[in-house]
């Protein structure tokens, strides 16, 4: 070549065998007619073909020295297969275009130069600011507009048209912004042009003609379903999670509570709650925090079998210790700080890796929330299928009540057997996909979107699938965890039990079937980590249960919510600072040194990635 290339075209390629060679020879016959010899290269960024792409790639560059083919063995997708071309190009400018050649090329020039001479960093072609011309049937030109207004709104882009294959930018702003994004397919070049703006580049938008050409790769359902979930993560990304940190989680969740708080008095008497707080039976409250601390044992014999499964071997009774020392992190961190407190004590006093700790963790909790709901969907169906329509009205709404609670009544046993109906087809549905060599994730996932987003989606639900398929591929782990969790959860229960029979509440075979439904529905509510130990979270659904499906009022309930979880967060408190002496663990170095792993965690992956 005469001189250093300035300008690379990196055409993307996935079977393009009939079209790719007259591609190169117009694309090279364009660029000559504004840029000088030996200034700009031509790359064709072949994806994985199954076709003769890569055969007619290797001849064009081998009969010119102007074209270069970048091969891929495995399909990395058309954003994935751009940045791995862009990244071996050798110009300061750098292009691409579909091999469709949909834009007409008598635009490239001024593509090209915008970045060169012109001073923008980015330059995309549009099929929808004025002056354009598009051919764009219904099919395509629907979900077009749909998709960059969405993209307008949620992600703040001034750009009208995102998804135009016709693209340049600055080589230095382009991997700038390459650290920002994460999409590898059809979303890549939006989120690339959304980082760009929010980063201060200048982004140029021109009007182009532009004629479709034969049927488009993009799949109208999978692929439009994909980039509609890639502008949810991407909207979070940029103006959500920065906005959300330790303090702002304790915020939010600490004002949740305060607001449920406000406005439980416009429907109840604080005073009559405190009242009947008074009145209860402080010892058989204390029976009651009896009965729970006999789960904690149980919960460090499971953690055992889970641990074994995994290839280490430890005592129930320093796993009980570890388990308190987490769950009292929980209590006083948000976010579930705990859980990682766990782990960083697995890792400093049994040397358990923090990928293992934190899987073993994984089947816990997997099996915790599979037991709650299936215990709450055995119950109310059992209720459904052993009362009459008469016994379930009379055990619901009682004889007192007005239509309007008699109908409320009924709307919460419609639901709770529904919920317990999905929880029980979600319990068989997991432990089947468990045992099975089958991905039915993956086929699922991929009926829907073929992206990087997608992806990433289905390998989490693989990785909870995965937890479970550790226990659940051995037989006998699997029934003592499964048998373990049913009788820590059902002490849990009668937990709550015992502290209705401390309030005077007649324990009937009906009311300890609601009790089992509105401690399963409580802990579910606590999965999401708004507050510190879920408070105000477990209350609000347990009064919810109680309220809707017995005659019992709320102030009751939600007296005997208050008590029954004090009992349990005052048990694991005491647990927790005795094990923490024991153990010698300090609750704030757990949580730095398990966040530092955390860190180096993410900067390893994105290393790996480039």
């Amino acid at each position: 070549m005469d001189r250093a290339v300035e300008v690379s075209v990196v055409l993307p390629a996935y079977n393009e065998a009939d079209t790719i060679e007259r591609t190169v020879e117009v694309t090279l016959a364009t660029l000559e007619e504004f840029l000088p010899a030996g200034a700009f290269e031509v790359i064709v960024a072949e994806d994985g073909c199954e076709d003769r792409t890569p055969e007619i790639a290797t001849r064009l560059a081998a009969d010119d020295e102007r074209v270069r083919h970048v091969h891929s063995d495995q399909r990395l997708g058309r954003g994935g297969a751009l940045e791995y071309a862009f990244r071996q190009a050798r110009g300061e400018t750098l292009a691409y275009f579909d091999t469709d050649l949909a834009t007409d090329m008598s635009h490239l020039e001024e593509l090209v130069e915008s970045v060169r001479s012109d001073g923008y960093e980015f330059a995309t072609g549009s099929r929808w600011i004025p002056g354009n011309t598009a051919d764009r049937p219904p099919k395509r030109g629907i979900p077009s507009k749909g998709f960059n207004a969405l993209v307008q709104l949620l992600l703040r882009s001034e750009i009208e048209d995102h998804q135009c294959g016709f693209k340049a930018f600055d080589r230095a702003a382009l991997f700038d912004v390459l650290e920002e994004v994460e999409d590898d397919h059809w979303f890549w070049d939006t989120e690339v042009l959304v980082h760009a703006q929010r980063a201060g580049y200048d982004v140029k938008e021109f009007p182009v003609e532009w004629t479709p050409k034969g049927d488009s790769k993009v799949d109208l359902v999978r692929d439009v379903f994909g980039m509609g979930s890639q502008i949810v993560r991407t909207f979070w990304q940029v103006s959500v999670s920065p906005r959300i940190d330790r303090r702002v989680n304790a915020a939010v969740g600490t004002g949740l509570v305060a607001l449920a708080l406000v406005l439980m008095t416009t429907y109840l008497d604080p005073g009559e709650v405190w009242a009947n707080m008074r009145e209860a039976d402080l010892l058989v409250v204390g029976v009651s925090a009896l009965v729970y601390v006999l789960s904690w044992p149980l919960r460090g014999t499971r953690y055992r079998d889970i641990l074994e499964r995994l290839g280490y071997r430890s005592d129930p009774g320093f796993l009980t210790g570890a388990i308190f020392i987490s769950q009292t992190g929980n209590l006083v961190f948000p976010a579930r700080l705990g859980d990682a407190v766990r782990a960083y004590v697995m890792k400093a006093r049994r040397s358990v890796p923090y990928p293992s700790g934190f899987a073993s963790l994984a089947i816990e909790r997997v099996f915790d929330l599979l037991t709650i709901a299936f215990l709450a969907g055995v119950v109310v169906l059992g209720m459904v299928m052993t009362m009459s329509p008469t016994e379930l009205q009379t055990a619901i709404v009682g004889t007192e009540l007005s239509g309007g609670q008699e109908q409320a009544g009924r709307t919460a046993m419609v639901v709770a057997a529904g919920v317990g109906v999905a929880a029980i087809v979600a319990t068989l549905g997991i432990v089947f996909s468990a045992r099975s060599d089958r991905n039915y994730v993956r086929e699922a996932v991929s009926r829907l979107s073929s992206d990087s987003y997608a992806d990433y989606v289905a390998g989490v639900i693989e990785q909870f699938a995965g937890d479970v398929q550790t226990v659940a591929s051995d037989r006998r782990a699997f029934a003592l965890v499964g048998t373990t969790s049913l009788l820590i959860w059902t002490i849990d229960v009668f937990t709550a039990v015992i502290v209705l029979a401390a309030f005077g509440v007649e324990l009937t075979p009906f009311v300890i079937g609601v009790a089992f439904f509105a401690v399963s529905v409580g802990n579910l509510a606590k999965v999401l980590p708004l507050t510190p130990a879920g408070l105000g979270l477990y209350e609000g659904a347990f009064a919810i249960i109680v309220v809707g499906l017995t005659p019992i009022g709320g102030a009751l309930a939600i007296s005997v919510a208050i008590v029954d979880h004090a009992v349990k967060n005052l048990v694991t408190l005491a647990g927790g600072l005795v094990s923490m002496a024991w153990l010698n663990v300090s609750l704030t170095r757990a949580v730095e040194e398990s966040e530092a792993y955390s860190g180096a965690e993410s900067d390893r992956k994105r290393v790996t990635r480039e």
